[in-house]
């Protein structure tokens, strides 16, 4: 069998018998990938050893063997790329890193490289893994950057008092009979994060309320553009945390 090394960021783990589970990744070689990872123990994840470096959003490296027979090749070595200093320890943080790890494995299905998606990713846990202030905000920049790698990122500038289209991609000052856009507030918050870093969050306040109702408009945004609406069960954990 064919061996090969990659980069890797943990979507999503399903145990499989005693002491193996399929792990889903994004790699830097391959595009989102399943993995066969064996010899886990008794406890699923686990709580150490190799189980243990498959947590969402954890960053791997994996030597990985292509099966001739399946699509899921088989985990021979791994160990963490970045080890995460906060994420795994802050509340926040980590419910932050489940939902961007649910949206990815809903949403990406590509089996061939993407460099600059991975890229954005990989970078994108780092900073998150980095920042101190406006960790409560990083689910919605995280989106709206994402958008760019999805082929639907808005295709022209933001003036005052302008609405975002989600049927054509962009700002108008005319809402669209459609009824297809964010309304005022959203539109210039949208704005506001398309042209941020991950450092310059802590200085958004946004209530529980503005935050649900943004979120809601990316969904419907994503959607109409993935033909599909993802039923994302770690919004009620992020609702309940922020």
């Amino acid at each position: 069998m064919k061996q090969y090394k990659a980069r890797g960021i943990v979507l999503n783990t399903i145990k499989y018998g005693e002491s193996s589970m399929v792990a889903h990744l994004l790699t830097d070689v391959a595009g989102r990938k399943s993995f066969m990872v064996q010899g886990i123990g008794k406890g699923g994840r686990g709580k150490s050893g190799k189980g243990a470096l498959f947590q969402p959003m954890f960053l791997v490296d994996i030597m990985a063997l292509e099966s001739s027979r399946t699509e899921i090749d088989r985990v021979k070595e791994v160990a963490l790329a970045r080890p995460l200093q906060s994420i795994p320890f802050d509340v926040r943080k980590s419910t932050v890193a489940l939902f961007m790890a649910e949206l990815l494995y809903k949403i990406v299905r590509e089996v061939e490289p993407d460099s600059p998606l991975f890229e954005y990713v990989y970078n994108s846990v780092v900073a998150l893994d980095e920042m101190e202030e406006g960790v409560f905000n990083f689910h919605l920049w995280f989106m709206v950057g994402l958008s760019r790698f999805l082929g639907f990122f808005p295709a022209d500038e933001y003036s005052e008092g302008a609405v975002f289209d989600i049927e054509n991609g962009s700002f108008t000052t005319t809402p669209p009979r459609s009824g297809l856009f964010f309304n005022a507030d959203n539109s210039r918050l949208l704005a506001t994060l398309m042209d941020i870093s991950p450092v310059e969050l802590g200085n958004i306040r946004l209530s529980r309320v503005q935050r649900k109702d943004f979120i809601e408009s990316l969904l419907a945004h994503f959607g109409y553009h993935l033909d599909t609406i993802p039923n994302l069960q770690s919004l009620r954990i992020l609702s309940e945390v922020f």
